[in-house]
């Protein structure tokens, strides 16, 4: 009895199919798409690196090759200061201007940049989430509006200010129309702060901490995976800033590396430029952008996921 029904069982079971399953078609359009995207991003990285590698007078006559065309490494050594002067007459990339002084400018406005941000960022996040005072809400519905400016539209104005305050051509003329007011920074903080137990803050003022104290000793801790993300997002953002630095900026002295590179070119129009350098020197520029990505990658990624930037 026990042998029919295991056999009527089986018999009953469905077989299991043998030909080989096709993959859908919306999984094969994907990764098409995906494809796609990644070489249209890649390609331009290969196109300057495969420019920098080549010398400027086999670029000229042969300028839709592919691959390297008369492989070198000069470019990066005009670049690095090794080799000076260009065998073909084109113009160098050192002869118009001086990358470590740039990179030096871009790591100063960068950072100076970023720490401005960030401090003001949060101390304004903590006054609209963890202090009660009149006009706290209409307030911070005023910030929100400035979400919705587009940011060219308070260039001009932030222009003749920094103008008439004769910062010109000064690193407090950079950084301090944007060091002092972030919406969207205060934003994110605060929506972060608002989640935190009002307990803390009450143990604390039992401890007898004052607002200063709470900020720095119980707030801030607690609110450090946030602040790292915004650090780590504005840092990026200001090294690859270009619009405002070339508004305020017309000196050496001040100017970023993205205004820098571009003067490369634009110093000497009736020579031809030093592709080759130039491309080197973006390469270089790259260079602390694409260190900060491998080793803050997962927690950038994170962020974006966790600030719904998508």
């Amino acid at each position: 009895m026990s042998l029919l029904s295991s056999t009527q069982r089986v018999a009953g079971k469905p077989r299991a199919s043998t030909r080989p399953s096709r993959p859908p078609i919306g999984r094969a359009a994907a990764w098409i798409y995906v494809g796609v995207i990644l070489a249209v991003t890649i390609f331009p990285f290969y196109w300057i690196l495969r420019t920098a590698l080549s010398s400027n007078d086999a670029l000229s006559r042969d300028p839709q090759s592919l691959a390297p065309v008369g492989l070198t490494l000069n470019g990066f050594g005009r670049v690095l200061g090794l080799v000076h002067g260009n065998a073909t007459g084109t113009l160098s990339a050192l002869d118009s201007g001086d990358l470590l002084l740039y990179l030096r400018n871009s790591t100063l406005y960068a950072s100076l940049m970023t720490v401005a941000v960030i401090f003001c960022s949060t101390t304004a996040a903590y006054a609209f989430s963890r202090l009660h005072w009149r006009g706290r809400n209409l307030i911070f519905s005023l910030f929100l509006v400035a979400l919705m400016v587009p940011g060219i539209m308070s260039m001009l104005p932030n222009f003749v200010l920094i103008k008439d305050l004769g910062l010109l051509n000064t690193f407090p003329g950079l950084i301090l129309p944007g060091a002092l007011f972030s919406a969207f920074n205060i934003f994110f903080l605060r929506q972060f702060m608002l989640g935190l137990p009002s307990e803390i803050d009450e143990a604390a003022r039992i401890d007898g901490a004052g607002p200063i104290r709470s900020l720095f000793s119980v707030t801030i801790p607690m609110t450090m995976g946030p602040i790292t993300t915004l650090t780590i997002l504005t840092f990026i953002n200001t090294w690859n800033e270009y619009f405002w630095p070339l508004l305020v900026t017309n000196d050496k002295s001040t100017e970023p590396l993205t205004v820098g590179l571009a003067s490369f070119q634009q110093n000497a129009p009736t020579v031809a430029p030093d592709w080759g350098g130039l491309m080197a020197a973006t390469l270089v520029a790259a260079l602390p952008m694409l260190l900060v990505f491998v080793i803050f990658g997962r927690r950038i990624v994170n962020s974006i996921g966790f600030t719904g930037i998508r």
